[in-house]
């Protein structure tokens, strides 16, 4: 199973959004600038590439499917996006081996504006991980962004993660947002069954996206864990006790979802201090980047341990 959003020809839950962004399109009134934001995993992303192949594909065999929000195999900018070689898009994200959108990416971005294409038609610049772009790599944006060129676009994805105000005041943004029962049927969808048959309820958490869901299964699967015949406090002990987190990114991004998750469901009011003392520290270790190790090892000591 591939979620790729590059890959996904078949768009869910994001269609209203997509109306309201092509039809501005079509009537000339899309920003040159724009921002999708929302929870990672939520499918800013593969909205974005849809967004992106109904403007490339316009006037091509195999067209963008507006009346069933597809994208056509067989189409030739959906081909030449897929591959990275389409001369009228660039993809800017951070490379497998940085932390970081450094620098020389958006050199090269500049450079590569400063020529002109073979063909006509839009330009379009998708940034995605924007929060990823360090100080630099942002002043070196702006002038790009305050002067594009004539029929250039940039559409830029933001995870609600801190981001310089001098980049976001600079587009318009476009909140993405589901509702837990949409999330689900997308989920639902991706899958192709309920997802009671493959996930238990006790480890569904509302703030889930379709994509935290999808790579919970895919990990679920690679790492040999039951979803279904495993209830919250035994799946928690299992990734804390094997230090499974250290060795996963996906499992770093979303264990304090399912440490949330225990203590809201399984702790009772009366413990209401250690529920606020925890979601405190949540909060701190993520916020000012403290040591992981020391509150996963509190957790599981005064929480999972009794």
């Amino acid at each position: 199973m591939n979620l790729s959003p590059i890959t996904q020809t078949k768009l869910y839950g994001l269609e209203n959004k997509f109306i309201e962004l092509s039809n501005l399109f079509i009537n000339n009134k899309l920003p040159t600038k724009i921002i999708l934001s929302g929870q990672k995993g939520i499918g800013k992303c593969t909205l974005a590439y849809h967004l992106i192949n109904f403007v490339l594909s316009k006037g091509e065999i195999n067209s963008y499917d507006t009346n069933n929000f597809s994208i056509n195999n067989e189409n030739k900018s959906f081909r030449l996006v897929l591959n990275n070689s389409h001369p009228n898009f660039n993809l800017i994200d951070v490379l497998i081996d940085k932390k970081q959108i450094d620098l020389a990416q958006i050199k090269l971005l500049i450079k590569n504006l400063s020529k002109s294409t073979f063909t006509t038609g839009p330009r379009i610049i998708l940034i995605d991980n924007i929060e990823l772009l360090n100080r630099n790599s942002i002043n070196a944006l702006l002038k790009t962004l305050e002067e594009p060129n004539d029929n250039t676009f940039f559409i830029l994805i933001h995870n609600n993660k801190k981001v310089l105000p001098t980049l976001t005041s600079r587009c318009l943004n476009f909140k993405i947002s589901l509702t837990n029962k949409n999330s689900i049927s997308i989920f639902e969808s991706l899958i192709g069954t309920e997802i009671n048959q493959k996930v238990n309820n006790d480890l569904i958490d509302y703030y889930f996206t379709p994509g935290n869901l999808f790579n919970l299964l895919l990990w679920s699967q690679k790492n040999k864990i039951d979803l279904k015949n495993i209830e919250l406090r035994e799946f928690l002990s299992i990734i804390l006790d094997k230090d499974l987190i250290k060795k996963d990114l996906f499992l770093n991004y979303i264990i304090y979802n399912f440490m949330e998750l225990y203590l809201i469901k399984k702790i009772s009011i009366k413990y209401s201090k250690l529920y606020s003392y925890f979601i405190e520290q949540f909060d701190n270790t993520k916020k000012f980047n403290l040591n992981f190790d020391v509150i996963l090892s509190e957790f599981k000591f005064k929480v999972l341990n009794g």
